[in-house]
């Protein structure tokens, strides 16, 4: 068995690379590597080619060279206020991408192609949580791309049968995230004695998600879900932007550091919430880190780093 992870040398992808080694399978690892990947975040032993998805002769060239059995597929452009700012890299990536994937994957017949997305695709929920059933309402560039990308993936499911399986996760943090990112920003501005900024009034709410428990999540999915069908993620921990800057300085010892209200962003969705009923009961799955855990490895990081 190969396994290929696309988007390996970023945050989650590094992160189930760790994961999935005990496994004793030869691991791949594609990434680009933008500005948020490293080949330090990579795991000894896992064979690694620079290859940009969009590429098509690229990513030919990868399945000539490798006998690929599964497929995980995290390779994304992901921070929203970049796809405001300019939103044809999100579609190359996240688009094109994700198609010259699928397209290789079916006809290298490969085993399973699980695809990562976002609960992002849903839009925004005031009361309640996204199911599986949920309509999507993407409402910035970033998740009007994933959502594209997971309507490809599930078109190769019904038209030609590709064994897919689609993920849509709530907000992931822990180590190794890019400083662009909600979290580190948060640690890495208390860190440095800088006034952490906030979007708007701090109100909007977010499910979090430690890592790691996503990753296990997402393994059991490989092994246990039901191809052609579709899993939300949730980390069973909605708060308050404000809330959770606070938290984390409470965390830090830092309860009396500057905070900084700022324009709020364009189409800023007020609230995702997301049900893990469906994955609860078909694989009996639910997040083991708790908020406060999860930070505080995720604060021993970045203060070290």
């Amino acid at each position: 068995m190969t396994i290929l992870v696309t988007g390996g040398a970023g945050f989650i992808g590094s992160s189930l690379l760790r994961q999935l080694a005990p496994y004793n399978e030869r691991l791949v690892c594609v990434d680009k590597f933008s500005y948020a990947s490293k080949k330090d975040n990579v795991p000894e032993d896992v064979e690694l080619y620079k290859v940009d998805l969009a590429d098509e002769d690229a990513v030919r060239y990868l399945f000539e060279q490798e006998t690929i059995t599964d497929i995980f597929h995290l390779a994304a452009e992901s921070h929203v206020d970049n796809s405001i700012k300019d939103c044809k890299p999100f579609i190359q990536a996240n688009v094109i991408g994700t198609v010259n994937l699928l397209q290789c994957a079916l006809e290298h017949e490969v085993d399973r192609f699980m695809h990562i997305s976002t609960d992002e695709v849903f839009g925004s929920i005031s009361e309640g949580s996204f199911n599986e059933q949920s309509r999507y309402e993407p409402r910035n560039p970033y998740s009007a791309s994933k959502a594209a990308s997971d309507h490809f993936v599930n078109a190769y499911n019904n038209t030609y049968g590709l064994p897919t399986i689609i993920t849509n996760c709530s907000n992931n943090y822990g180590p190794r995230q890019h400083y662009e990112k909600m979290i580190p920003k948060i640690i890495s501005y208390a860190r440095d004695g800088e006034p952490i900024p906030v979007y708007g009034d701090g109100q909007q709410i977010r499910d979090w998600i430690y890592v790691e428990d996503h990753c296990d999540a997402l393994i059991e999915l490989w092994k246990h879900g039901t191809v052609g069908d579709r899993y939300n993620i949730g980390g069973e921990c909605e708060m308050r932007n404000i809330d959770l800057v606070n938290y984390i300085l409470h965390l830090m010892n830092k309860t009396e550091h500057p905070v900084e209200y700022v324009n709020d962003r364009p189409g800023h969705d007020l609230r995702y919430s997301t049900s893990n009923k469906k994955i609860m009961t078909e694989i009996d799955w639910t997040p083991k880190t708790d908020i406060a855990s999860g930070l505080l490895k995720t604060i021993l990081y970045y203060e070290n780093h």
